[in-house]
């Protein structure tokens, strides 16, 4: 991924690096089907993180009075009244976004170095290293060895959205370099700091099932109630789903960038009105309302029962990771490595290709096994059924009938040029678009190879 965002760094990405990579004949479905399962697995993303800026909101009261008890309707408030705010303070300009993303990670080293310092500090009993690094203790119905694969779920949400940068790359200064160091910066970070957290937190617990099975609904807030005390909990409580709100934040504004290029070349419905961009704010407005609504609509899951709304978790790695299969699939097993241009992020030849195989089968194990596995086990009831096959079986199958009954005949993959009528702001395409129009090549849209596009990307908002 770091590689292909050096070498092609655009808002749309992923579909725009599969119909690059494709085989002639499948490059416009691929293309098509990349497209929707990335904006599917950007929104679903931001309905689980704002679904647990929910749940966090609704353990305060909890844990400030233990007769409370949030109910779903509850909760479903909470998370329309994140969105909301989401697409109000998501639609202001990116400049004032980068100051927000810079408090929100000052807010975030604050609250690892709080944890990792003040949890053992304020722990009754501290577990062994030989019991954090070697013990295991399966609290599921699965097979230990099954149950320690499905726990990877949690570290690929966790790192769901590095995807981001790509998704920002046209709103960024030297985008080759900048993409790739904040794919695997992000990443880094993500592991060294998520196995100290996790190291410190798992020394702390004295009772893992009265965790799992809290009153509060949020097992980090039992975690900090057990060493730290109530008001301290509600504090750290506060503090995290301040985090969480960023981090919703954060994932809507780049879900945005993936709808609005993926409207730019036609194939949402309502591409005609999403794809414009905001002139005076020179941001996507209506791709912010556009998504915001989208999780809206997807949020309903939580009304409906648990094992829907815990769909919402494994909704996102599912989507995301099916559009990030098809171009390093495309490009290690059809693409003629020859006629690759790296840029200034390349593993090599060798490791490259190493790298995108071991990738692609990882992928193929995650979106369609993982992503799809029913929670409890080994005799899932319906009750235990996770809705993940289903809504992502809708939106792949249904995509694939939209492009070969309609779509097809009118969708060409991504546009190098649009009608600068068609979009009210400045942005890349409507740049390079002027270009062509000062040749006499009025309304022309052609399919040239993307990186000729991207030399506009400093110089432009989009």
């Amino acid at each position: 991924m770091a590689e292909m965002g050096s070498a092609l760094p655009t808002s749309g990405g992923l579909y725009w690096w599969t119909f690059k990579f494709a085989p002639e004949a499948l490059k416009k479905p691929l293309c098509f089907l990349a497209g929707y399962s990335n904006t599917l697995g950007l929104v679903g993303g931001v309905v689980s993180i704002d679904y647990g800026f929910a749940s966090m909101v609704l353990s305060v009261p909890s844990i400030a009075d233990p007769h409370f008890t949030p109910n779903k309707y509850q909760t479903y408030g909470v998370f329309v009244a994140c969105v909301l705010s989401h697409m109000v303070i998501g639609s202001v300009a990116t400049t004032v976004m980068s100051r927000l993303q810079t408090f929100c990670i000052v807010i975030n080293m604050l609250v690892i170095v709080i944890t990792v310092i003040a949890v053992p500090i304020g722990a009754k009993n501290l577990r062994s290293g030989h019991e954090v690094f070697t013990d295991t203790t399966n609290l599921n119905d699965w097979p230990y060895g099954w149950t320690w694969m499905l726990s990877w779920m949690s570290a690929i949400w966790t790192i769901g959205a590095f995807d981001s940068c790509v998704h920002l790359s046209e709103e960024a200064t030297n985008a080759a370099t900048a993409v790739p160091f904040g794919i695997v910066l992000s990443i880094s970070m993500c592991g060294v700091l998520g196995f100290a957290i996790l190291a410190v937190l798992i020394s702390s617990i004295s009772d893992f099932s009265a965790v799992i099975n809290t009153a509060t609904g949020q097992p980090m807030a039992q975690i900090y109630l057990d060493a730290l005390g109530k008001k301290w909990t509600i504090a750290m409580m506060i503090m995290l789903f301040i985090v969480q709100w960023f981090m919703g934040l954060s994932l809507l504004v780049a879900a945005s960038r993936q709808t609005w290029a993926f409207s730019r070349d036609g194939a949402l419905p309502l591409s005609w009105w999403v794809r414009k961009i905001n002139m005076k704010l020179q941001v996507p407005v209506r791709a912010v309302i556009f998504d915001g609504v989208l999780c809206l609509v997807i949020g309903l899951l939580v009304l409906v029962d648990t094992a829907a709304a815990l769909a919402l978790f494994s909704l996102a790695p599912a989507s995301n990771g099916l559009a990030w299969l098809l171009p390093i699939f495309c490009r290690h097993v059809w693409f003629d490595k020859d006629a690759f241009k790296p840029g200034p992020f390349y593993l090599g030849h060798f490791f490259s290709r190493l790298n995108g195989l071991f990738a692609s089968v990882y992928l193929i194990f995650v979106v369609f096994v993982l992503s799809m596995w029913p929670a409890s086990g080994p005799d899932p009831t319906p009750q235990d059924m996770n809705y993940t096959c289903v809504i992502n079986g809708a939106v792949w199958v249904g995509s694939l009938l939209y492009y070969f009954l309609s779509a097809r005949k009118w969708f060409e993959g991504p546009q190098q040029t649009l009608d600068t009528e068609e979009i009210h702001g400045v942005d890349l395409i409507a740049t390079h678009s002027q270009h062509h129009h000062g040749e006499g090549h009025e309304h022309q849209h052609q399919h040239e190879q993307p990186q000729e596009v991207f030399e506009h990307a400093e110089k432009t908002p989009f």
